[in-house]
């Protein structure tokens, strides 16, 4: 049997479709962007037929260079998260665009469930704040605001789903309404501890039960694509969010290891084993992934603004003609400049969650100029990295001895900001040789589910580094430095 397993990385700016092999390597690629639409400010929106497509056409690229289905032993899906799509049972059509996780048009909503009380039994039972970049007020909106949407809802003709389920509703053609317990953890509808939806937050939140898949483990069978999609049917054995994947994908299976995964947004991932530690510090208590009937927990610290950072620079500004530039030009910034961007452009994520914040720049003068902007951009990234790591140490107290940091993502490739990034940190970062691990991670998942790949073991000791960056900054300067970060981002906070 074939050893060979596609990942399908659905995520929030473009659709990847990855082949690996029984080694780990990466045999078939394809990649595809898609539209992103901002109807209104702090709305973003994606066009669900966009999702599909694009997913569609490079998976079925990947599959057609490997050799056709025959040469897949298994799928598996990891996803942009939180990312709400409602779509009819009779048609598979969306009723409304999917609203992304970035969106942060439910604020209002969050904070009249806040005053009325409700964040308690949120974060006790899902880990999670009552915050609009989740899954469950986005869920309200889009049945409040299509017209006909709740009583549908109501009768069972509509059904809810983060990326995942939606993907594998199409895929099965219509057959598998389901999600795993990684992108069930994200909804604020989920009990992470009682591994069910919680019909108290169902009923405050008024989302009726019938609209929600049935969750299933991260490696699981989830059915089967149908065969006139890439001419014979392929097992679909793993589904789990992509900080999930990625956390997986980079073996970060023993409690006390820490990913973080630099994409459009930034997210780092600890493991805590089969405790749901509860943050005192604003983080996010979540699933890390569920096998065999066994969950295992983290927490997590969520960045809004990562890669889109460098994106502002080169589709917003102008000031860069490509992404890989943005490192060139940090490394060759006035070093005098003493630029601080605070990039919320969204609001700021953990441990702030202040969704009405807005990006700010301080520092400049009429010197001021690409390279300076580029420089404070990447290094937003390591500052709001390091708010996240020192929440977790606070959390965690003894973590910090020992920290050493597995990154991933786009950003990862540029040596200046692994290095801009150890140096904040004053901690050790490695960079994996595979740095597709979101896609690994989905990929392991799938083929631990059909037998073809290895145990937790065998996996974690195929794990190789590609670079150690250590820190090398000047405790002095590095202190000024995060000083002058702290200044600028109380002066950004709305409150």
């Amino acid at each position: 049997m074939s050893a060979n397993v596609l990942a399908i990385d659905q995520g929030t700016t473009s659709s990847r479709a990855i082949v690996f092999d029984g080694d780990y390597r990466n045999i078939a690629v394809a990649q595809e962007e898609f539209a992103q639409h901002f109807p209104a400010s702090g709305w973003v929106e994606h066009e669900p037929e966009d999702i599909w497509d694009t997913t569609l056409r490079t998976a079925k690229a990947v599959v057609a260079e490997v050799g056709g289905p025959g040469a897949i032993a298994a799928l598996g899906i990891t996803n942009q998260r939180e990312t709400t799509v409602i779509w009819d049972r009779r048609t598979g059509k969306a009723i409304h665009r999917a609203i992304v996780w970035q969106d942060r048009r439910t604020a209002d909503r969050c904070a009249r469930l806040k005053a009325d009380g409700l964040e308690p039994t949120v974060a006790a039972r899902t880990g999670l704040l009552l915050d609009p970049y989740f899954s469950g007020t986005k869920i309200g909106w889009i049945l409040d605001h299509v017209d006909g949407a709740r009583a549908a809802a109501e009768a069972g003709h509509l059904a809810f789903g983060t990326i995942d389920s939606f993907l594998l509703w199409r895929l099965t053609g219509g057959t598998v309404h389901a999600t795993d317990a990684t992108n069930a953890s994200r909804t604020l509808l989920f009990d992470i501890h009682k591994g069910d939806w919680d019909d108290e937050l169902l009923a405050a939140l008024d989302v009726p039960r019938v609209l929600l898949p049935e969750v299933r483990d991260s490696s699981a069978d989830f059915g089967e694509t149908v065969p006139n999609l890439f001419g014979g049917a392929i097992a679909i054995r793993g589904i789990a969010g992509d900080q999930q994947a990625a956390t997986v994908g980079q073996a970060c299976f023993t409690p006390g290891m820490v990913k973080s995964t630099y994409g459009t947004g930034c997210f780092a991932v600890l493991n805590t084993g089969p405790e749901a530690v509860a943050s005192q510090n604003r983080l996010l208590t979540t699933i890390a992934y569920r096998l065999d009937g066994r969950t295992t927990y983290a927490l997590e610290g969520s960045i809004f603004i990562a890669g889109a950072a460098v994106q502002w620079l080169r589709d917003g500004l102008g000031v860069i003609a490509h992404a890989d530039q943005s490192g060139e030009f940090a490394a060759e910034a006035d070093p005098s400049h003493d630029v601080v961007l605070v990039p919320a452009f969204t609001g700021l994520g953990a441990p702030h969650w202040d969704a009405d914040a807005r990006g700010a720049l301080y520092g400049i003068t009429r010197a001021t100029g690409p390279r300076e902007l580029a420089h404070a951009a990447l290094e937003s990234v390591c500052f709001q990295t390091l708010d996240l790591i020192e929440a977790m140490h606070r959390d965690l107290p003894g973590h910090d001895a020992d920290t050493v940091l597995r990154v991933d993502g786009g950003m990862v490739a540029s040596d200046w900001t692994m290095q801009r990034l150890a140096d904040i940190l004053d901690a050790p970062v490695d960079r994996p040789v595979v740095l597709e691990t979101t896609a690994l991670g989905a990929a392991w998942l799938a083929g631990r589910g059909a037998g073809v790949w290895p145990d937790m073991e065998g996996f974690s000791a195929s794990w190789r580094r590609d670079r150690r960056f250590e820190p090398a900054m000047d405790p002095d300067v590095r202190a000024a430095r995060i000083a002058r970060w702290n200044d600028a981002v109380r002066r950004t906070l709305s409150r």
